[in-house]
């Protein structure tokens, strides 16, 4: 029962939209706090670009089927998926709400947690890293241009020249900067494996916390009801039901080994709130709409993702071992 229940960091976002609900940050306060902010996501970007060897880059982007098949995935089917949720009746899901799901679908793969199913599961490791890894680099250019394309087609402002130079200013210059000194500093960093999570958590605690200060300020939690959140919730998880479908049995289609289905199935199923957030932030700082009720779908299907491919690893691992051992077991025999 155990892997079914929330981990530690979710419970640390929930904490944290609790503080933000009855103690929201504001005013001077706040546009310190957003400096900071910035600054804790961009050292964030740059150790990932550091920790990133030259080695591990090469051994992963040869398999370019792999990362095609992912792309498609991220970038394609689940935008497609995003386009059908934003025509949603107003009576089912409130606009706000439908724009968080949409901008969901656009968003990058994750990187940790992507890499470290794929290895509980058996799958195919350095592929993954670079899979991640390349999805978000990516995701800096089209999370903003889908954005923009999707919203339009729903209605909604379109793509915005001054997010994207916010993301790209951002994200990708500390990630870049991290991968210029890379051969100095790449060793240093992957041999501290805990430098990173404290401040990859605590820069998303950090944005949750202001978004969802704003928000509550604006009155998020006047205009939303239990039944608006239970209904993001069921759309989270009928999202990702089909996408690991999806890339599960697809992968099995266009032939690929058991390791690299499992990498597909991790990396192209999966949404990423560490970038998803300060990108929420740059695209919708000018627009009409609470960043909370941005963030809030992302938050929620974070949580569904873990618990669904922790279950999904699992299994992958079970079969896996019981593979090897029917293997042992008629080696002696042969």
């Amino acid at each position: 029962m155990r892997r079914f229940l929330p981990d530690s960091f979710t419970l640390l976002l929930v904490a944290t939209v609790v503080l933000a609900s009855f103690l929201p940050i504001h005013g001077t306060a706040a546009e310190f706090f957003s400096v900071a902010t910035s600054i804790a996501i961009g050292l964030l970007f740059f150790l990932h670009g550091a920790r990133l060897s030259r080695a591990t880059v090469v051994a992963g982007t040869l398999h370019w089927r792999l990362h095609l098949t992912i792309l498609a995935t991220t970038f394609v089917i689940f935008p497609l998926l995003g386009l059908a949720l934003g025509h949603l009746p107003e009576s089912l899901l409130a606009p706000s709400l439908s724009t968080g799901l949409l901008f969901l679908c656009v968003l990058p793969s994750t990187v940790q947690s992507s890499i470290a199913f794929t290895s509980m599961a058996g799958g195919n490791v350095p592929a993954a890293i670079v899979a991640a890894s390349g999805s978000n680099i990516v995701g800096m250019f089209m999370t903003p241009l889908l954005t923009g394309i999707l919203l339009s087609t729903t209605g909604g402002a379109g793509f915005s020249w001054s997010a994207l130079q916010s993301i790209l200013l951002q994200l990708l210059l500390p990630f870049l900067a991290g991968q210029l000194l890379q051969p100095w500093i790449g060793g240093w960093i992957r041999a501290r494996k805990g430098l990173l999570w404290p401040i990859d958590r605590g820069s998303i605690l950090m944005v949750v916390y202001l978004a969802f200060s704003e928000a509550v300020i604006e009155g998020l939690w006047h205009r939303y009801s239990a039944r608006d959140i239970a209904t993001v919730v069921v759309l989270d998880m009928v999202l990702l039901a089909i996408v690991l479908c999806l890339t599960m049995f697809g992968s099995r289609l266009l032939g690929f080994s058991k390791e690299d289905e499992i990498t597909i199935t991790f990396c192209g199923s999966k949404k990423s709130l560490a970038s998803g957030v300060p990108m929420a932030n740059a695209i919708f700082a000018h627009q009409p709409v609470s960043i909370g009720a941005i963030v809030l779908p992302i938050m929620l299907f974070h949580q569904i993702q873990l618990m669904a491919c922790a279950v999904i690893a699992q299994s992958y691992a079970a079969r896996r071992k019981a593979r090897e051992a029917a293997t042992e077991a008629a080696a002696p025999a042969a």
